[in-house]
């Protein structure tokens, strides 16, 4: 079984921002796997389905961004996980738009809904998904470009990058990680942003 998680933020208000790419890989992934986001709990939207005949949980943390690991500690102790059974999606301004990166454990990299989850699972030894949104304007605060929303120009690339990163977590559960990062992990440019 798996927790997979998407982070971002809760509200209209930030629909469709950067932050909350994470979100969207989730919902497309119950879109394609034919599971329902409809049970709140534990401060998340959940949803529980099977992907590759292994069964999932699909979560939304509602806490916002930086508060995502008060939602997702109790969930993986209510289904008796560990981080080993941990996949967590989330933007990371490091990477250009198309750019997916998948790891086994690492650091938090500045991001603080990561950080937040280490601190409550007490380990950084879970699997993430970093979804490329582009780096800030060096004129821009860190803030407002995770809040901005994506320009005409990269909407269509997001609408591609989601969909592979959504294809990633199914093959990380159907075929394990390794198989999954020698498909979709890419020579990037900006190493010193791991």
């Amino acid at each position: 079984m798996y927790i997979i998680a998407g982070l971002g933020n809760p509200g209209m208000r930030f629909t469709a921002t950067r932050h909350n790419v994470g979100f969207e890989v989730i919902e497309r992934l119950a879109y394609e796997n034919n599971i329902k986001l409809n049970k709140k709990k534990f401060n998340a939207v959940l949803g529980s389905g099977v992907i590759g005949g292994e069964k999932v949980v699909l979560v939304q943390p509602q806490t916002y961004m930086n508060l995502s690991g008060e939602s997702i500690r109790p969930i993986m102790d209510f289904y008796k996980c560990t981080e080993k059974d941990l996949i967590v999606v989330y933007d990371d301004i490091c990477f250009e738009i198309g750019t997916i990166r998948i790891r086994k454990k690492g650091s938090a990299g500045g991001h603080n809904g990561m950080k937040n989850i280490i601190r409550h699972i007490g380990t950084n030894e879970f699997i993430r998904v970093r979804v490329g949104v582009g780096a800030k304007c060096p004129e821009w605060d860190l803030k407002d470009h995770v809040l901005s929303r994506f320009n005409d120009e990269e909407i269509k690339n997001m609408v591609e990058e989601i969909k592979r990163a959504s294809d990633a977590i199914e093959d990380i559960v159907i075929k394990g990680i390794d198989k999954a990062m020698n498909v979709y992990n890419v020579k990037i440019k900006r190493e010193e942003c791991d």
